[in-house]
C-alpha cells in the first residue's frame, strides 16, 4: 500500500510499546478458530532460512497481458533462472466495490480468490509450479483493515474501530477505501488467524508478506506467528512491511522491509552527494539489538515506488547507478528483492490499480545476465548471506567486507557519476583476491583503485595457501 515516501533513519529508532492486558490475552485464547480446510498438497521442504531468501515480487495486474495466475505460471522458469527462491504475490483476494479506488489492498474476502486472476485451481498451479522449481511462494496479507463491503462490516461491526459518534473509521485519512479493524477484539483476532491458516492448508503456500504491519499489535503478531509456525510439517517465512522492526523481530518475523535504505541511497547519497558512510550508519542502527538471523529486505524497486516514482534507472541516476545501488542492497547486510520487470530494464511504471499496463518483456540479455551473476554469487556465498559485516566506506565509495570462516568477500561500489580513487585499507592488505563474478585473478595495486562512474567490484579472497604465495 502506498506510503509516505520520506521514511528516514530516525523512523528506525521508534519502538512500539503495546500489548494486551492479561484479561484480553485470556479472552484471545478462548476465542475459537475457524476449522482448517483439508490440506492440499505436501508441505514444501525447500523454504529458505530468512537470510538465504532471494525474493521476486509479482504484480499480477501488470505481469502479463492477461494479468492473471496463468501469466505468472508461464514465466516461472525465467524467475527461477534469475536465482530466485521466494516468489511473492501481491494481494490475490476480491477487491471491495464500496468507496473503491480499485486497490488490491481493500480486501473484500480473506478466503477467496479475485476472479480477475483466475481460480483457486489456478493459484494452486502457480504454487505447485514454483515448488517444482525449488521456489517458495508467499502471499501478500492485508490484515490491518478491510474494504467497506467486507461481510464483517455488517455481521461483526464490533470487530472494527469506531469514532466518538459510533462510525467505523479508516486507518489513515487519505485511505478512504478501507475500514480499520480492532485488534483488541479476541473474535477478530481468531478470525484473522483462521484466515491466515486457511491459505497454508488450502493452497500450500509458504508464508506471508504483511502489508502495513505497523497497524496490528505486537501481541497479535506474536500469537499469530507462533500459531502458524506450530503447524506440523510446515516451515513458513514472514516478512513485515513496516517501521517497527524491533517488535517485528521479537514477535517472530524473520524479515522486515527496509524503507530508509532506498531513500538514503537515492536522495541523500546519489542525488545530494552526501557521504556513502551514511549507509554504514543506517545498517548499524537497523541491526542494533536484532536477532542474528533477522534481515532487512532491501530493493531498488517495488510496487509502491515503481508506480509513484518510476523504475530503478529513473530513480538512481541511470542504469549504472541503479545497478550500483542494487549491489549494495543485495550484498551489504540484507535480503534482496527484485520487482517484476526490472531484470529486463523495463522503463515504464507498472500500475497495480487503475488502468492496466502490461510489462514489455522484450529481452535485455546483458542486463538480465548481470542480475543473474549477482544473485548467483550471493546465493552461493555463505559469507555474503551470513557473514560478519565490516565497513570500509569512503565518502564516495560504499565499501565493506563480509567474512565467514575462511571466506571473505570485499565489495566496492562507486556511488558517484565520475571516476573515483579508493585507497584499500591496510587491514585488507596482503590478501590475494579473485574477481567473484568472473573468477579472474585481481592484482591489488599499492596505488588507489580507480573506479569508473557507478562501477562496482566484488572480490573474493583466495584460499589461505594462495595468500601465502
Amino acid at each position: 500500500m502506498n506510503k509516505n515516501a520520506s521514511f528516514y533513519l530516525l523512523a528506525l529508532l521508534a519502538l512500539l510499546a503495546s500489548g494486551w492486558p492479561a484479561t484480553a490475552q485470556r479472552a484471545a485464547a478462548a476465542a475459537a478458530l475457524p476449522t482448517d480446510p483439508a490440506p492440499y498438497g505436501r508441505p514444501f521442504a525447500g523454504v529458505p532460512e530468512g537470510p538465504d531468501a532471494t525474493i521476486y515480487q509479482v504484480n499480477m495486474r501488470g505481469f502479463s497481458q492477461a494479468g492473471n495466475f496463468r501469466g505468472v505460471l508461464a514465466r516461472l522458469d525465467s524467475i527461477k533462472a534469475l536465482g530466485i527462491n521466494v516468489v511473492y504475490l501481491m494481494p490475490i483476494y476480491p477487491i471491495g466495490k464500496v468507496r473503491a479506488v480499485d486497490s488490491p489492498f481493500a480486501v473484500q474476502n480473506y478466503t477467496a480468490v479475485n476472479p480477475e486472476f483466475g481460480t483457486l485451481a489456478d493459484l494452486r498451479a502457480v504454487v505447485d509450479g514454483a515448488h517444482a522449481r525449488g521456489m517458495a511462494v508467499i502471499l501478500d496479507w492485508v490484515g490491518n483493515h478491510t474494504s467497506w463491503d467486507h461481510a464483517w462490516i455488517t455481521a461483526h461491526p464490533a470487530w472494527y474501530v469506531h469514532d466518538a459518534t459510533g462510525a467505523i473509521v479508516n486507518p489513515i485519512p487519505d485511505w478512504k477505501d478501507i475500514a480499520q479493524l480492532n485488534f483488541a477484539n479476541p473474535q477478530l483476532r481468531a478470525a484473522m488467524l483462521g484466515a491466515l491458516r486457511y491459505w497454508v492448508f488450502q493452497a500450500n503456500i509458504d508464508g506471508y508478506r504483511f502489508d502495513y504491519a505497523d497497524g496490528p499489535t505486537e501481541a497479535f503478531f506474536t500469537e499469530a506467528l507462533t500459531n502458524l509456525k506450530a503447524i506440523r510439517g510446515r516451515k513458513l517465512l514472514f516478512l513485515a512491511e513496516g517501521d517497527k522492526k524491533k517488535y517485528f523481530f521479537r514477535a517472530g518475523f524473520q524479515l522486515d522491509y527496509d524503507f530508509p535504505f532506498i531513500q538514503v541511497m537515492r536522495r541523500e547519497v546519489l542525488q545530494n552527494g552526501k557521504s556513502a558512510k551514511l549507509l554504514d550508519s543506517l545498517t548499524a542502527v537497523e541491526y542494533r539489538g536484532a536477532p542474528p538471523t533477522a534481515r532487512m529486505v532491501r530493493y531498488t524497486s517495488n510496487h509502491d515506488i515503481n508506480s509513484s516514482e518510476g523504475p530503478p534507472q529513473l530513480m538512481f541516476q541511470g542504469p549504472r547507478g541503479a545497478m550500483a545501488a542494487f549491489v549494495v542492497a543485495a550484498y551489504m547486510q540484507a535480503v534482496p528483492m527484485v520487482y517484476n520487470g526490472q531484470e529486463v530494464g523495463y522503463a515504464e511504471r507498472v500500475p497495480f490499480m487503475g488502468p492496466r499496463k502490461a510489462i514489455d518483456w522484450t529481452p535485455n540479455p546483458a542486463l538480465t545476465q548481470e542480475y543473474k551473476r549477482l544473485l548467483r554469487f550471493r546465493n552461493g556465498s555463505n559469507a555474503v548471506r551470513n557473514g560478519q559485516l565490516a565497513a570500509y566506506s569512503s565518502d564516495d565509495v560504499c565499501a565493506f567486507t563480509k567474512t565467514l570462516g575462511p571466506e571473505q568477500v570485499l565489495v566496492l561500489a562507486n556511488l558517484r557519476n565520475a571516476p573515483v580513487a579508493y585507497h584499500l585499507p591496510a587491514a585488507l592488505g596482503g590478501t590475494a583476491w579473485q574477481n567473484a563474478l568472473t573468477a579472474g585473478l585481481v592484482p591489488v595495486p599499492d596505488v588507489p583503485f580507480t573506479l569508473q562512474p557507478y562501477q562496482y567490484v566484488v572480490l573474493r579472497s583466495l584460499p589461505r595457501a594462495a595468500n601465502r604465495q
